[in-house]
């Protein structure tokens, strides 16, 4: 299967954030949150203001296209539920913001501590242009806002990853290329989307060999290159200029190598600097497709796993010494949900999750083995490391309690971090529960990735994505009393304060192993929501109250995302 196909594959049978159309009423680019309209009917939409004039006048047949999309998200396909509604999805600190170039900030509490010499980048869906019709907030263009410190000076600077999709809208002045989370509703949505997807191809609009993804969900380093990821496009290698400017270099296929997609999530050995990853098909078979990444940046062949025999939703694994460990959820593709007027995404609450576990170098499918572990939903990998002599795998990530409101309704989700254990002797599965608070996008000391670890930072949910403080959770508490909630130490940031995911950064880069496991700083960005400010939060990972040492007021405010990464000033400095 080619990129063309997958791409195209994408167009038709998945929904995306819906097209602008260059009309007398179209919305600018870069609304702050005083322009969004107020809520209004879903059917119905406030006068919008026009577009900044593109870099070339449309053709007759772009605006001809253009009045169709107009058509389709007037009177077709509307946005009817708030979940898809622009107007209720991007508000707040949803709202895009527009970029913002190299700008000094000020330390306004506390001292940096030396460590944190280099640049605290976190990635997450920013869209070039506010949609008119049906919109997910999954599907925003990507922008990164970076946190630059050296020597106690700070350079902040938010840019969108220059995308093949972006710079082809960017041209245009509206969007352009469909994406994956908002549109195809219903079979006729299906149909006329479709068809206005081929013609844009045909007529040249965009070439979905090239790419379609935003690159919005994460960051990596491995093979001597940073990358923005989005799991269903091929990686962005971005740098940071010495200026704090963030520069994006180009989509990177390891040499043709890899000519379709890869996760968002791949896994990086502290130990060998192997980047372990995997890509999945929600439409052909093989579903599932495992591989890595050398040190050198050589990626090695495909490795399809024949045994998911169903398209499940595989947004992230985790690896150990000796194995890697794939979630089979049950978010599936649903096509009979297009008949019903429903997504063709959907929720299989009859499927029993399992847990899949293959030598990470194997080189066929014949040693995996799957083991179920019902109400199991895996979003997130924390860590995964052996025990027994690597009889037993022992796996941490949070549980998606009602999964059936992932992608509609993330306020009724819960997710609780437990402890997965796999005898792979007897095939038995045993699980502990490690705190009933809703958490998510967790982070560990990085060097401990696949080892046996003993300390989680995680994101209290107020929901996802917005998170309204940090636990620090203590995973040896389990081997005391099973019973016993692992929280150790909580920090909230107060009224109408709402945080990102935390990342954790040693004291120490080079002698991790010599200190302690938590010696170190919890840091993520903050946004107050009623003075509008947002800021750069440091937190000392030692403490029971994860003290906050150092806090950076920023001169942007910073939108909810998802992933981030911290990059050290000399790995910076080797881009």
């Amino acid at each position: 299967m080619n990129a063309f196909t997958f791409s195209f594959t994408y167009t038709l049978l998945l929904p995306y954030p819906k097209t602008l159309l260059f009309s007398p009423n179209r919305k600018s680019s870069y609304v702050s949150p005083q322009a969004i309209p107020k809520k209004s009917s879903s059917t119905q939409h406030n006068k919008l203001k026009p577009l900044k004039k593109p870099l070339l006048e449309p053709s007759f047949l772009e605006v001809f296209l253009n009045a169709c999309d107009d058509f389709i998200d007037t009177y077709i396909d509307p946005p009817r539920h708030p979940f898809l509604d622009p107007e209720c999805v991007l508000s707040n600190n949803f709202a895009p913001v527009d970029e913002l170039p190299p700008t000094e900030c000020e330390v306004v509490k506390g001292t940096l501590p030396s460590c944190l010499n280099g640049a605290y980048i976190r990635n997450g869906p920013n869209p070039q242009y506010f949609p008119r019709g049906p919109f997910h907030f999954f599907d925003g263009d990507g922008m990164l806002h970076s946190t630059k410190i050296s020597q106690g000076k700070v350079i902040f600077c938010s840019r969108y990853v220059k995308t093949y999709k972006y710079l082809v809208e960017k041209k245009a002045g509206y969007s352009v290329i469909p994406n994956v989370f908002s549109d195809f509703n219903s079979l006729i949505a299906l149909v006329i989307r479709g068809a206005m997807s081929i013609t844009r191809i045909i007529t040249g609009q965009f070439n979905p060999s090239n790419g379609f993804g935003p690159a919005n969900t994460s960051l990596a380093l491995f093979g001597g290159k940073l990358f923005a990821l989005y799991e269903s496009d091929i990686p962005y290698a971005i740098k940071l200029a010495p200026n704090g400017d963030i520069i994006t270099i180009g989509s990177h296929n390891f040499d043709e190598n890899l000519s379709i997609n890869m996760t968002a999530h791949p896994k990086i050995d502290p130990n060998t600097n192997e980047a372990f990853a995997f890509r999945y098909d929600p439409i052909l078979f093989p579903y599932l497709t495992y591989f890595r990444i050398h040190p050198n940046g050589v990626k090695s062949q495909d490795l399809p796993i024949f045994s998911m025999t169903c398209p499940s939703f595989v947004h992230d694994f985790a690896i150990t010494k000796n194995y890697a460990i794939f979630p089979d959820i049950q978010i599936e593709m649903n096509l009979l949900g297009l008949i019903t007027g429903g997504a063709p995404v959907g929720t299989n609450l009859r499927k029993v999750p399992r847990l899949g576990v293959i030598p990470r170098y194997a080189i066929d499918e014949s040693e995996m083995r799957w083991f179920e572990v019902p109400g199991f939903n895996m979003m997130h990998a924390i860590n995964a490391w052996e025990e027994d002599n690597g009889d037993t795998i022992v796996v941490i990530a949070p549980n998606i309690l009602s999964i059936e409101h992932f992608l509609k309704r993330l306020d009724l989700v819960h997710a609780t971090i437990e402890q997965v254990k796999i005898d792979l002797k007897t095939g038995k599965v045993s699980r502990n529960l490690m705190s009933k608070r809703n958490l998510e996008l967790a982070c560990i000391n990085r060097a401990y990735t696949g080892k046996k670890n003993k300390y989680i930072y995680a994101a209290i949910a107020d929901p996802l994505p917005k998170a309204k403080g940090v636990v620090k959770l203590d995973v040896s508490m389990l081997e005391i009393d099973r019973q016993h909630d692992c929280i150790v130490a909580t920090r909230i940031f107060g009224q109408n304060c709402f945080c990102s995911e935390p990342i954790f950064v040693p004291k120490d880069h080079d002698n991790v192993f010599a200190a302690d496991e938590d010696d170190g700083y919890v840091v993520c960005y903050m946004h107050n929501e009623s003075t509008k400010e947002s800021s750069f939060m440091v937190m000392d990972a030692k403490t029971h109250d994860l003290e906050i040492v150092a806090v950076v007021k920023l001169p942007h405010r910073v939108p909810y995302g998802f992933h981030g990464i911290f990059v050290k000033e000399s790995d910076l400095n080797m881009l």
